[in-house]
């Protein structure tokens, strides 16, 4: 899904925290979004997800508004994700269940992307009572489920162990190549951001510094 943006502006009261004149997310592509605290970037990432829609301007998917469609072909991972106070299986398996794929396949795709990700042996946690790691792990396994054709990622891998982040950043190259899905990961880590992305955007006081 490509996303193209143009004239936005968002403010909150007189501070205006975004101003953007153009800009393109590039279809099947993984794009990383850069930039200091409080440049916009995580505001941006809400616009486009849909859950912020106070703004001026124009964002479009794959040249079309925002609509119920493709609200169900996208996903967004929060930094600190909710989880259901349910087993991980059930958390990972709900997109599954909410577009009626039948009982059989749901279980051989939940069980194939908890062996991807290694969290097996959380299956029967409840998603509630999990660490900070594995709720990110779980998130992004549970995001990536339903293949959406848009995956929206605000800074998945903070403050979790290297481990971690190597798988995470092994399924979301993954994702991107057998899916041919496009990402758009907010990260403060300039080295993910050269790892995962094929290309970088920085954002400063809300504009875009290529």
């Amino acid at each position: 899904m490509k996303v193209s943006i143009s004239t936005l502006k968002k403010y909150y009261s007189d501070k205006q925290v975004l101003d953007i004149d153009n800009l393109c997310i590039e279809k099947g592509k993984i794009t990383g979004l850069i930039g200091p605290n409080g440049s916009g970037k995580t505001t941006l990432l809400r616009i486009i997800s849909g859950l912020d829609s106070d703004f001026t301007g124009t964002v479009k998917y794959d040249d079309h508004l925002l609509d119920k469609d493709i609200y169900k072909k996208m996903t967004l991972v929060t930094q600190k994700p909710y989880l259901f106070k349910r087993r991980v299986y059930e958390n990972i398996e709900y997109p599954l269940k909410v577009r009626r794929v039948n009982k059989k396949l749901r279980k051989e795709k939940v069980e194939e992307i908890m062996a991807r990700f290694e969290i097996e042996d959380l299956r029967n946690k409840k998603g509630h009572l999990l660490s900070g790691g594995e709720s990110q792990k779980v998130s992004l396994a549970r995001a990536i489920i339903f293949e959406p054709e848009l995956l929206l990622l605000d800074e998945p891998t903070s403050n979790i162990d290297p481990v971690s982040i190597k798988i995470m950043e092994r399924e979301i190259l993954n994702f991107n190549k057998e899916t041919k899905g496009t990402v758009l990961i907010v990260t403060h880590n300039i080295e993910q951001a050269k790892r995962l992305c094929h290309r970088i955007i920085r954002l400063d006081c809300g504009r875009v510094v290529e």
